[in-house]
């Protein structure tokens, strides 16, 4: 899980680097909050605040990737991230949410399976140092 974990914050620092600092590149995060916000319009939970609502995705995504990487890239390093990437372009829509931020175009599908690939292959080499 300490690989997962690794996996999952190279992954997140990667995105937040790109996505704060280059024009036409994936959003995942809007996509998580969205999801965030309608799991709690059916909770007494309201997260109105904008940075209570980007932190608490920011943790869940964190939390999740690790929980995936941890149990899929240590022996499926390449392909878990394709997996996930493309799990990450198809499966918005599908859920009924907007999924323009990561698959508005080429580029940012390309880029958004590469994030994932990206935090599969740290996975899989912080578990290869440790194992």
């Amino acid at each position: 899980m300490l690989a997962g974990l690794g996996g999952a914050l190279a992954l997140n620092l990667l995105h937040e680097i790109v996505r704060k600092n280059f024009d036409n590149v994936p959003h995942i995060n809007e996509v998580g909050e969205e999801a965030l916000k309608k799991i709690t319009d059916y909770t007494p939970f309201e997260i109105s605040d904008p940075n209570t609502l980007y932190a608490a995705t920011l943790a869940g995504d964190i939390v999740s990737n690790a929980i995936y990487y941890g149990t899929t890239a240590t022996n499926h390093d390449f392909t878990s991230g394709i997996a996930a990437g493309i799990g990450a372009i198809v499966l918005p829509q599908k859920m009924g949410l907007d999924d323009q931020s990561v698959a508005e175009n080429n580029k940012k599908k390309i880029m958004t399976v590469g994030y994932y690939v990206f935090g599969a292959l740290v996975t899989k080499f912080i578990y290869d140092k440790i194992k």
